[in-house]
């Protein structure tokens, strides 16, 4: 049973990216591009070893190599990103990324016949059967894995805030959910989903690992799909928080935060602080705010005694952490608001398109 080590967190600020992605075709409408892009012919170089398919035959996923900065992880995300829109165009596809794809109709669409997904489809059923969605997620190197799973601990109340951000999928199965994040509410639909509790150290986190594999409840630590946690393989701290995004530039403003936070929380472990004792429920709370509301969120404060407009919270993160991205994301158009002004004022064919990859 490989449940990983602590031996693998030895590295610090180690950056990575996975992002989930649609293939369309020609009109941006999802299709099945499987078999051409990653059973049946060998993809470009930056691609070999970091391309799979998901649950789902339109959706494909794609890793960056672990890099050690923010720039080289930029050219790392181009490198990849500009591979994979060539082997699609290769074979007659496009490549599309939202956190849910607007004209994707799950009942319509064929999903993948690895047995990894086959079996998951048997022991999960329906809310497997429908999950179309895609994310971004981020890896950041820590150097110790009790440090790492304080780090996770802490990071949970900050995903609302990415989440917040990054709410990209307002349209679900054909119509508006009404939400701004419709992908994290039907991913959440799974089992091992959404805000974890808090883990007193590596150990505790591996013996619960342990259990779940030992009891049947997952095939393997991968099916662990927490909104954040340590990673056991890759030595990181992984944050699964965001929708999955068309523009680099958003993808990397969420790296950027999330590196800083994953250093700042680690000095703070270093300097023995003591960890926040934070309910879950309202942790829930702050992620059904952020769902919800995207931008005009008011989230609960971090002592969880008042709420915080989603901008003064902005400011304060990016002033603290000397960083910019998540406040030019705040300043601009949300993606949820962008697709529904889009659909409003052009239509679906414009939405469709909007989402495709240059």
């Amino acid at each position: 049973m490989d449940l990983g080590s602590r031996d693998a967190f030895d590295r610090a600020g180690t950056l990575g990216i996975e992002e989930e992605f649609f293939i369309v075709d020609a009109d941006g409408r999802p299709t099945s591009g499987i078999d051409e892009l990653v059973y049946e012919n060998e993809p470009p170089e930056p691609l070999e070893g970091r391309l799979d398919h998901e649950l789902f035959k339109f959706v494909i996923e794609t890793q960056t190599p672990t890099v050690g900065s923010l720039g080289t992880a930029r050219e790392a995300l181009d490198d990849v990103r500009g591979a994979l829109v060539e082997h699609a165009n290769r074979y007659g596809f496009d490549i599309a990324a939202a956190g849910l794809h607007p004209a994707a109709k799950w009942r319509e669409l064929e999903h993948a016949e690895k047995p990894r997904y086959r079996s998951q489809l048997d022991r999960i059923q329906y809310p497997q059967h429908r999950n179309t969605t895609a994310g971004v997620h981020l890896h950041v190197g820590v150097d110790d894995a009790d440090k790492a799973v304080w780090i996770a601990n802490e990071l949970r109340w900050y995903l609302p805030i990415m989440l917040a951000l990054s709410a990209n999928s307002p349209y679900w199965n054909g119509f508006d959910t009404g939400l701004q994040s419709a992908r994290a509410k039907v991913f959440e639909a799974l089992p091992n989903t959404g805000v974890p509790t808090a883990f007193e150290d590596f150990e505790a986190f591996q013996a619960f690992e342990r259990t779940m594999v030992e009891t049947d409840s997952i095939n393997d630590r991968g099916e662990l799909w927490f909104d954040v946690r340590p990673h056991s393989e890759h030595g990181s701290v992984e944050v699964r928080a965001p929708d999955a995004q068309a523009a680099p530039d958003r993808v990397m403003a969420f790296l950027e935060y999330t590196e800083a936070l994953v250093e700042d929380l680690g000095a703070r472990y270093e300097d023995g602080e003591a960890a926040h004792d934070h309910r879950r429920e309202f942790l829930d709370e702050n992620k059904w705010r952020a769902l919800r509301y995207g931008h005009d969120a008011e989230l609960l404060s971090v002592e969880c005694e008042e709420t915080v407009p989603l901008g003064e919270l902005v400011d304060r993160e990016r002033s603290r952490l000397g960083i910019s991205g998540i406040g030019d994301l705040y300043e601009a158009e949300s993606g949820a608001e962008r697709q529904r002004r889009l659909r409003e004022e052009e239509g679906l064919d414009a939405l469709c398109a909007s989402l495709v990859l240059e």
